[in-house]
């Protein structure tokens, strides 16, 4: 079957090599996530593409998601659950906080435009696609989500943290990792453990 690592906002697919490099099996895709929409990026556009993509595979698939990536792994699952074997789901939220996507986007708009040059979209797309997941919330629709799921969290990334373990909660087929002394990017700070997961 068929693995497939969805990046976060502000990495790009590359951010994957070091989890690749490390799983026993060849059959990874890891796509880029931004590469087609200039001036018209949005979340729905994005989940379209990977629906396009992925929702007729012939055989089901396992999910590894990464902040964004995340929340796009669950949205396809609950729209396409029988395409899915597994998810795992790192430094998720199912309800977006809407305090803390306008903390961050008023951060990028204090950032200068070359601060985004390696992370796959340009400062205006960048809080473009930040805003049009303001109104995410999946908690009434997590029951459709049926495959065995890891819920992942670095020890300090304590502003998805606490999401985590509720997300662990709400998910009685899911089981929790909370990684010590990493921080949001887990495919960075400790790629070793996703590997070994995905592994299993």
């Amino acid at each position: 079957m068929k693995t497939v690592l969805l990046h976060g906002l502000g990495q790009t697919a590359q951010d994957w090599k070091d989890v690749v490099c490390q799983l026993s099996t060849s059959n990874v895709e890891c796509p880029e996530l931004f590469p087609s929409m200039r001036n018209e990026i949005s979340y729905s556009r994005i989940l379209a593409n990977l629906e396009r993509q992925y929702s007729n595979a012939t055989e089901p698939l396992h999910i590894c998601g990464l902040s964004l990536g995340a929340l796009l792994a669950l949205d396809f699952t609950i729209r396409h659950g029988d395409k899915v074997a597994s998810l795992v789901l790192i430094g998720a939220q199912y309800k977006v906080p809407t305090l803390l996507i306008d903390f961050q986007n008023l951060l990028f708009r204090c950032m200068p435009a070359k601060s985004f040059y390696n992370m796959g979209l340009s400062k205006s797309d960048t809080i473009k696609l930040s805003h049009s997941m303001r109104s995410l919330d999946f908690t009434s629709q997590l029951s459709k989500i049926t495959c065995p799921v890891t819920v992942l969290c670095g020890g300090k990334d304590r502003a998805n943290l606490k999401a985590s373990i509720k997300l662990n909660e709400l998910l009685p087929q899911a089981t929790l990792h909370i990684i010590p002394g990493a921080g949001h990017e887990v495919n960075k700070y400790a790629p070793k453990t996703i590997s070994a997961i995905l592994n299993e």
